[in-house]
């Protein structure tokens, strides 16, 4: 079975990029920022606090989650696609993935659908954790104005209600809590392919990816 690993920060265009690398390659497309986010809706719904750190892992062993290859996350057979995306998920799924115990189960379960199939997987920490022997790895990156635009524009178009301001704080705490979280944390290393997409269209990253892979 063959891997793709992508990491990168929040609105660096991970999940738009690896979805379409994936589906031009016949690979599985796996969104792991979605899973820890369906942890985090749960909570809210349950009314548990990020501090009740293994309530919040019974969660995890109680729920199902399913990723679809076109985009679409189910939990416990309910689409939340949208709904994991709100701003009260965004301000409470940095924390929540933070958990040392809730991120080791995490990564037994991403791990498994390395079993089953090619995957393309993006997250914080696939090519540093999860996947550490990957086929490929890259950093995917962008400025933090640019992430700000492009994840405004995402929350307008699906009418999610939020300002350029919130978005831009928002990313910008969440950069400084997933470089600096114990266990999974967001980091650099010479053995990624660096892109830096601030000044790019979508394709051209596109193409970039698969042009590596292909050699």
């Amino acid at each position: 079975m063959k891997i793709i690993a992508i990491d990168g920060p929040s609105g660096s265009g991970k999940g738009t990029i690896a979805k379409e690398v994936a589906k031009r390659l016949g690979f599985t497309y796996i969104d792991t920022g979605a899973m820890y986010r369906c942890v985090a809706l749960k909570s809210i719904r349950e009314n548990i606090e990020e501090t009740k750190e293994d309530e919040i892992v019974d969660l995890l062993k109680n729920m199902d989650i399913r990723l679809t290859n076109d985009g679409k996350v189910y939990m416990d057979d309910e689409d939340v696609s949208d709904m994991i995306r709100e701003m009260n998920v965004t301000s409470k799924v940095s924390k929540i993935s933070s958990i040392i115990k809730l991120r080791e189960q995490m990564r037994l379960k991403q791990r498994d659908y390395a079993n089953k199939d090619n995957i393309v997987m993006e997250g914080r920490d696939i090519t540093t954790e999860v996947f550490p022997d990957a086929d490929f790895k890259f950093y995917l990156d962008a400025s933090l104005d640019e992430r700000a635009k492009r994840r405004q524009l995402q929350n307008e178009i699906k009418g999610i209600n939020s300002t350029y301001e919130e978005v831009r704080k928002s990313l910008e705490m969440r950069d400084y809590d997933d470089m600096h979280r114990p266990l999974g944390a967001l980091t650099r290393t010479s053995d990624q392919v660096y892109i830096d997409s601030s000044n790019m269209k979508i394709e051209e990253v596109i193409n970039k990816i698969i042009e590596i892979v292909g050699e």
